[in-house]
């Protein structure tokens, strides 16, 4: 019984994967944008999720990985005429450089203190890009690939790393490094004291959240065609995955995916009250923490035992 409950929780699930792969042909041009944007917030809170939800690494800097990944596309196709899709690549490439420079301040902290110690380096990124000439100041850039990608060619760049991002987490926690990750939250130094590799498994994992957050930049900034340094740095994106990440579920693999659908509902639906919509979002945030402490897929998991894909290995 419970077999066949698992193969058709599958079955469900292959379902969505298929009809999201399928949007270019039978979606309105509305449908693509909606889908392409909660592709790619499904990546960014997947990362953000497996960084603090299940390795107890509390990142406020993930932005930095976003500025960097984004002004990659940006210089590459502008500069020096790379090809787009190598472009959004190398923009992964570079996030992941920049984690390997930030693990060696970051790591010494812990808690809050790493929160803090990520979120001055985006701010200290921030100001960097707001006064380098090179991509002229805090203006911005236009961003002009050559050829010009498709909105089908974009939706499935980000489709991929959506639904990416979700494999390569499900894959890490099914195995011994996951393992290894949910100790270190629970108890770091119990972890250590157990043979987990503390320090390897945090690197690791930063370093993969690094490289699928500046891909799914690079593909975000390639659809909104203009990067800035005021937006690409802000701290506005973490407080987007925050609010994903807990109203979905945190520590669940589900959790990000219903979090980014209510995510980019929510905001389309409140474009034209841009004034008050941050404020809308948090009042809905505040209501679903306290009717279900531990997101919508938590709750669930915890009084109905209802989960899709489960971390645990049977």
């Amino acid at each position: 019984m419970g077999s066949m409950l698992y193969k058709s929780r599958l079955y469900v699930l292959g379902l969505l994967v298929v009809v999201l792969g399928t949007v270019p042909v039978w979606g309105s041009d509305y449908v693509l944008f909606f889908c392409l944007l909660f592709c790619l917030y499904l990546a960014f809170s997947q990362m953000w999720n497996l960084l603090t939800g299940y390795s107890g690494l509390l990142a406020l800097g993930q932005q930095s990985f976003i500025g960097v990944g984004g002004y990659t596309v940006a210089v590459m196709c502008n500069y020096y005429g790379v090809y787009v899709w190598l472009s959004v690549f190398l923009g992964g490439v570079v996030s992941v450089i920049l984690g390997l420079f930030m693990s060696l301040f970051i790591f010494r902290m812990r808690g809050v203190y790493f929160g803090i110690g990520t979120w001055i380096f985006a701010e200290a990124l921030m100001i960097w890009f707001s006064n380098w000439k090179f991509v002229k100041y805090g203006m911005g850039l236009f961003i002009k690939p050559t050829p010009t990608p498709s909105m089908a060619e974009m939706y499935y760049a980000a489709f991929i790393v959506g639904v990416g991002s979700v494999v390569v987490v499900y894959w890490i926690l099914r195995s011994k490094l996951g393992l290894g990750l949910m100790a270190m939250r629970d108890d770091e130094d119990v972890a250590a004291t157990m043979g987990v590799e503390v320090f390897r498994s945090k690197l690791y994992c930063f370093l993969v959240g690094a490289f699928v957050t500046g891909v799914a930049a690079g593909v975000i900034y390639l659809f909104q065609v203009f990067i800035q340094p005021y937006k690409a740095f802000a701290i506005d994106w973490t407080v987007v995955l925050v609010f994903i990440v807990i109203i979905g579920g945190i520590g669940t693999i589900e959790g990000p995916i219903v979090g980014a659908f209510i995510y980019v509902f929510l905001s389309q639906s409140l474009a034209e009250y841009f004034s008050v919509s941050m404020l809308i979002l948090g009042v809905i945030a505040i209501v679903v923490i306290l009717a279900a402490p531990k997101g919508i897929m938590g709750s669930l998991q915890e009084k109905l035992g209802f989960e899709i894909l489960s971390p645990r290995r049977k």
